[in-house]
């Protein structure tokens, strides 16, 4: 069967049926309240401009003159700040051009086809840098939640921009956006807590949105000014529009506003972890223009706002490790005292319900069934059980719509309208199980997200009907969605119970050697190297797990002494199994394994006697943890802190002693919410995942750092030029 491309439309020409594809990034023109100029390089040429270039400049012609031929100092300007490698933010720079001359503020990229892109609107008033910045990176910085850092957000940037309404738009994990924060003036509709659908924000656009933080649109009816040529002299195509500032916008973007009666708009992008978070939308109803600097300080706040997102985020995973620490301790006690571990997970406090927000829990295993809080039956819980079992692959699930997924389960939906599962171990049918019930409630829409568009070869095509209307749905079979903390509270849960369960196993294959064969496979299918050893140190179990550490060949391990060969430092480890297997104390150490190739590989060991009694012991069992990831985790850490700020400035600007002490106090209040980021990250996230956020966190800072300098230097000399 013939297979057929999909055509991708370019821009302008997409209709409502294929909008998603539409390559806004190659807009041909521009809005009128700016100019671009495309310089070929090294001879700084003008080989492209938008048609308004000559007007707005104040020139008789643009095209095909040097810059050094044009009125003003442009080209003295920009020369000191050209680096042919530079691929960071664009380079602001103030100038003068015309005859007679008027002051601009000019923006200058390099877009990927070559030449140098310089952008140019109207200067701007003079801003205090200080006075816009340092009181809100302190109420960002002191924000104690997401949603108080979030109100917190719209009323600082309102009070900056002169917006009619200012939201915090948040998306989740299906792309469907929500209203998070409102500020707004008191005769508008408030649009606080409506849903938009993930189809109002197209694939294309939500990727700009991470690579150009701010877009502003200063009148919705503008006329486009086309680029001349309209292609580009040094490809034959389109220019790449993707970081222009004046790009052009989506037709259909443009009827959809006026659709909703705004006239001017200003969107900044929350981008937390590498992906976009939310946007700070600002709308205006009639047409708002503001200028590059405090563009640039808005930038700069919704960085240090993504930053303490971040942490805020990761505080409340921290507060569910901290749980499993003390469940973990509490099994271990239970163990010891009572024989079991199980009644540690159901104490009479419900304690094990709080970290995922849950109204009821239940352990499945070893066939039996506990529960506390409000659950289902037990029969269902063992239907539920079974269920998983036959899902592929097995292993951690969720849903807030369970009778919805699976219809024999709807009669539960009011207690267990959402589960959040994780195994307990590795045989079938043992699972923890959390539950919410069904909460009823009516979600209110800017548009049916079942039908957000019908499909038409006209934007005028977007009624306001379709297009922003509320929609009210009323939800059923459904609970609270669970957030990602909720579930990386019940994998570290699932991950402590499951290392006490393998544990427990282990104990009772040493204690029961009629049962040693069914438990013992328990222990050698566990992705947890584990090794078991009698009471002389003769190897009794390896589970696969250890095997696949060790390298290809080697001698045969028949008894403790003999893993000395495996590890750096051979003699420390024998002495250590010696004092083991003498005292019959236990031992707690990280040790270098001698993997395949001689690669070294670091693990945790856990080594404990097993005693039924305190005067007997029947042997040893071995844990091993790998601590890659820790020590990936340990080096980003330490990453971060020798270069979260360079020493040097890559720009290259040059701020005099006044400015550069404005900057350094500035850059204190960044580094320091950034430290605090970095604090709360480390304790909350994943081990796994530090080394990435670490990394977002470093690169956003100095992204702040940047574009912070380049502010300081701006705001320092404007007022240098002293008349027009």
């Amino acid at each position: 069967m013939a297979s057929h491309s999909v055509a991708t439309p370019a821009f302008g020409k997409a209709d409502l049926s294929n909008c998603e594809r539409e390559e806004i990034h190659l807009a041909g023109s521009i809005q009128p309240h700016g100019a671009l100029l495309v310089i070929s390089e090294p001879d700084h040429i003008v080989i492209q401009a938008s048609a308004n270039a000559a007007e707005f400049l104040n020139l008789k012609t643009v095209l095909g003159r040097p810059l050094a031929d044009l009125d003003g100092d442009l080209l003295i300007r920009i020369l000191p700040l050209l680096d042919p490698t530079s691929q960071g933010l664009p380079i602001a720079v103030r100038c003068r051009i015309g005859s007679p001359s008027r002051e601009f503020d000019g923006l200058l990229h390099r877009p990927p086809e070559g030449g140098l892109v310089i952008e140019l609107e109207h200067a701007g008033p003079p801003i205090d840098p200080v006075q816009q910045i340092e009181s809100a990176l302190q109420k960002i910085r002191t924000a104690s939640s997401v949603r108080s850092l979030c109100d917190e957000t719209a009323a600082l940037f309102q009070d900056r921009t002169g917006y009619d309404r200012v939201m915090v738009y948040r998306f989740d994990d299906d792309g469907h956006g929500e209203v998070f924060s409102e500020r707004r003036k008191a005769d508008l509709e408030a649009f606080l807590g409506n849903r938009y659908p993930a189809s109002d924000i197209p694939q294309m656009a939500r990727r700009l949105y991470e690579r150009t933080r701010v877009r502003v649109l200063v009148d919705v009816n503008y006329g486009p000014v086309p680029l001349e040529p309209r292609l580009s002299p040094l490809t034959g195509r389109d220019l790449d529009m993707s970081l222009c500032f004046l790009r052009s916008m989506s037709p259909i973007h443009l009827q959809y506003l006026k659709n909703m009666g705004v006239g001017a708009t200003l969107v900044v992008s929350l981008v937390v972890g590498g992906k976009l978070w939310g946007l700070v939308a600002c709308h205006h109803y009639r047409p708002h223009f503001i200028h590059f600097e405090l563009r640039a300080v808005c930038e700069l706040l919704a960085e240090a706002i993504a930053t303490r997102i971040a942490a805020l985020e990761s505080f409340a995973q921290s507060q569910a490790e901290l749980f499993c620490q003390r469940l973990e301790q509490r099994m271990i006690e239970a163990v010891s005292r009572e024989g079991d571990w199980r009644a540690a997970i159901f104490d009479t406090s419900q304690s094990i319900l709080q970290p995922l927000g849950a109204s009821g829990c239940a352990l499945v295993y070893e066939g039996q069934v506990i529960a506390t809080g409000e659950v289902p039956g037990t029969q269902e819980i063992r239907e539920i059980a079974g269920w998983l079992d036959d899902k592929s692959p097995p292993g951690s699930f969720s849903t807030a719509s369970l009778g919805l997924d699976e219809s024999r389960f709807s009669a539960v939906t009011q207690v267990a309208s959402g589960i959040v599962v994780v195994p307990v171990s590795n045989n079938p049918g043992e699972y923890l199980i959390w539950f919410r019930p069904e909460r009823i409630r009516t979600v209110t829409w800017g548009g049916d997200p079942l039908a957000p568009f019908v499909i038409g070869d006209n934007p005028l095509d977007l009624s306001p009907r379709r297009s922003f209307a509320q929609w009210h749905q009323v939800v059923e079979g459904t609970c609270e969605p669970w957030s990602d903390a909720d579930l990386a509270a019940a994998r570290q849960i699932g991950e402590s119970v499951s290392d006490i369960v393998l544990q427990f196993r282990a104990v009772r294959t040493l204690i029961a050697q009629d049962q040693l064969e069914q438990f013992s496979r328990h222990v050698k299918i566990s992705h947890q190297p584990v090794i078991i050893a009698d009471i002389e140190g003769k190897i009794l179990l390896m589970n696969q797990a250890f095997q696949a550490l060790l390298p290809g060949t080697g001698a045969r391990l028949n008894n403790l002494s003999d893993l000395s060969a495996v590890f750096q430092q051979p003699d420390k480890f024998a002495a250590n199994i010696t004092e083991l297997l003498d005292s019959r104390r236990a031992w707690r150490g990280e040790l270098m394994l001698l993997s395949e190739g001689n690669r070294e590989k670091p693990l945790l060991l856990r080594a404990d006697p097993v005693q039924p009694s305190r005067d007997r012991v029947l042997g040893f069992v071995l844990i091993f943890t790998d601590l890659t990831d820790r020590k990936t985790a340990d080096a980003a850490r330490s990453r971060f802190q020798e270069g979260i700020i360079e020493s040097h400035r890559v720009t290259g600007v040059r701020l005099d002693s006044k400015a550069d002490l404005v900057y350094q106090n500035l850059l204190s209040s960044v580094v320091e919410n950034a430290q605090l980021a970095a604090l709360e990250i480390t304790y909350g996230v994943e081990t796994g995942r530090i080394a990435e956020m670490l990394e977002s966190v470093r690169n956003s800072t100095l992204r702040t750092a940047e574009v912070l300098e380049h502010l300081i230097w701006h705001s320092s000399r404007t007022s240098g030029y002293g008349g027009n």
